[in-house]
């Protein structure tokens, strides 16, 4: 997906003057201005904001964006320009090894940085202020541990389908996973009608937010993707969840597995198998900023799993000929019975390397 992201970093340059309105650094940068609410966007033919657009979020991976904050960068939500001239270092290096795509008049990586503000944070995470997820609660840590999952290699033998999780198995990424930052496949795009916004990913899975509707679904009925019901808030669209589909990464019960909040693959050490209880909430803003970018800031609170909420907050760059294709996971995927026959192998290896039966 490089080229991908090449290609977005060419769009990204584009729109330099409305990205800088996403969120320039302030001159303390241990400190998170509240998201900018003076870009007025167009208006739908029904009056309400106009968010329909194709956005990635390419570039805040291959950015080397951190989910939660590293140790380097102490309370600071934003980089010195000291740690951005290194940043942007990286990325000349990036797209250095690139060079038949920038000699077609595509720009890179550092193209992005120097459009977009966000290029210049520590982190995804903006609360706890200390820029870290808060502690998991014993029960959900223990079950966290022990989710299997293909991310989770070591100490992990695979016999069934039951040794995966739901990404894994091509079913969903879960949520709010879906909504952050991946190593490829990162388009979404959003549509409106009259009374519903729809959010469609480039990668498994679409979700469907009424604006109209009074109440989540009864406790019992339960999804991927939740119970969304939306509203406005001045040019904001304010989104609440529950009724996220629970359980864990540890039982035997398919039926019973839960998508984990968090995705390994977005950089968060999760096992994919953070458990999920029925208290389970996200709230969601998403607030475009300028015509080529929308912040995008979701709060997550599971007291039954987590120990206190956390807030995540990043920009989505707006690419309107970025092109989506068939996310054909299942067919030819071989994964599941690759892992399986390989892990079988290195038992019977392992077995009669140490004088057992092969």
């Amino acid at each position: 997906m490089i080229r991908r992201a090449l290609a977005l970093a060419a769009a990204a340059a584009s729109f330099a003057p409305s990205a800088a309105l996403a969120q320039q650094p302030p001159a303390d940068l241990t400190t998170m201005p509240p998201v900018p609410a003076d870009y007025a966007p167009g208006r739908t033919e029904w009056g309400d904001p106009d968010l329909r657009a194709t956005y990635t979020l390419d570039m805040i991976n291959t950015g080397r964006i951190s989910f939660a904050r590293p140790d380097a960068f102490g309370d600071r939500f934003w980089l010195t320009e000291a740690e951005f001239a290194q940043r942007l270092e990286a990325a000349q290096r990036s797209d250095a090894a690139y060079s038949e795509e920038s000699s077609r008049g595509t720009s890179g990586l550092e193209a992005w940085m120097r459009a977009e503000p966000f290029a210049r944070r520590t982190s995804m995470l903006v609360s706890p202020v200390d820029g870290k997820l808060p502690a998991l609660r014993p029960e959900a840590e223990e079950l966290r541990k022990a989710g299997r999952s293909s991310w989770v290699t070591e100490g992990r033998t695979y016999d069934w389908i039951d040794d995966f999780d739901t990404w894994d198995r091509c079913i969903t990424r879960g949520f709010p996973a879906s909504m952050l930052p991946f190593r490829y496949n990162n388009g979404i795009r959003l549509f409106q009608a009259p009374g519903y916004v729809v959010v469609h990913f480039e990668m498994l899975g679409d979700r469907i937010i009424p604006l109209t509707r009074a109440d989540h679904w009864p406790a019992a009925l339960e999804s991927w993707m939740g119970s969304s019901l939306g509203h406005w808030e001045g040019n904001t669209l304010v989104v609440e969840t529950t009724n996220i589909k629970t359980g864990d990464g540890t039982t035997r019960d398919v039926y019973r597995r839960a998508a984990s909040p968090l995705n390994v693959a977005t950089g968060v050490q999760s096992n994919n198998a953070i458990p999920v209880s029925d208290q389970a909430r996200v709230l969601e803003r998403f607030t475009r900023t300028g015509p080529g970018a929308l912040v995008y800031e979701l709060t997550y609170s599971d007291p039954a799993v987590f120990t206190a909420p956390w807030t995540a907050r990043i920009t989505w760059t707006r690419d309107d000929d970025y092109q989506f294709f068939e996310y054909a996971c299942h067919e030819g995927n071989v994964s599941i019975r690759n892992h399986i026959n390989a892990s079988r192998a290195e038992r019977r290896e392992a077995a009669a390397g140490s004088g057992g039966r092969p």
